[in-house]
């Protein structure tokens, strides 16, 4: 277990060297979508390639950290389950909000991404880890996959 605590204290490091200015903002109560692109949009601004990340919540719906779970290519990134709840279950996190970015700007989920998401959701069921929103950052907006009834 200790192995575990220190890969993912070292990813969640790793995360915040990509935008360091999310240290003060890393305990914020999500009440809305808006305020994950409000304080960690950041993370996916100017990406050139899409970067797939999973923010831990605590009980109250606080984030306990973030991990980047992947990075891919132009239009696609690949997750698999192990790797999105591994760093949920290290810290207990009572549920998870997945996001990340289209570089092409096109805001609309693909095929892929709804599949992607209902997997983990149904994943996240089964552990007991409930997915509750996959965001997609595109530019300067952002499209809520809870909000359009996709999970």
């Amino acid at each position: 277990m200790k192995y575990a605590i220190r890969t993912v204290t070292w990813r969640f490091k790793e995360s915040i060297e990509l935008a360091p200015e999310l240290t003060s903002v890393k305990h914020i109560t999500v009440q809305s979508p808006t305020d994950i692109f409000l304080h960690y949009g950041s993370l996916f601004k100017n990406q050139v390639r899409e970067r797939f990340v999973v923010f831990w919540l605590s009980s109250a719906n606080r984030v306990i950290g973030f991990e980047v779970v992947s990075e891919g290519t132009l239009n696609s990134s690949l997750v698999h389950p192990r790797e999105v709840f591994r760093g949920a279950i290290v810290t207990t996190a009572a549920a998870i909000i997945l996001a990340h970015n289209h570089p092409s700007e096109n805001v609309e989920p693909s095929r892929e991404d709804i599949q992607i998401t209902r997997q983990l959701a149904e994943a996240g069921r089964i552990i007991g880890i409930p997915v509750h929103d996959h965001i997609i950052f595109a530019g300067d907006n952002f499209t809520s996959m809870m909000e359009q009834g996709l999970i």
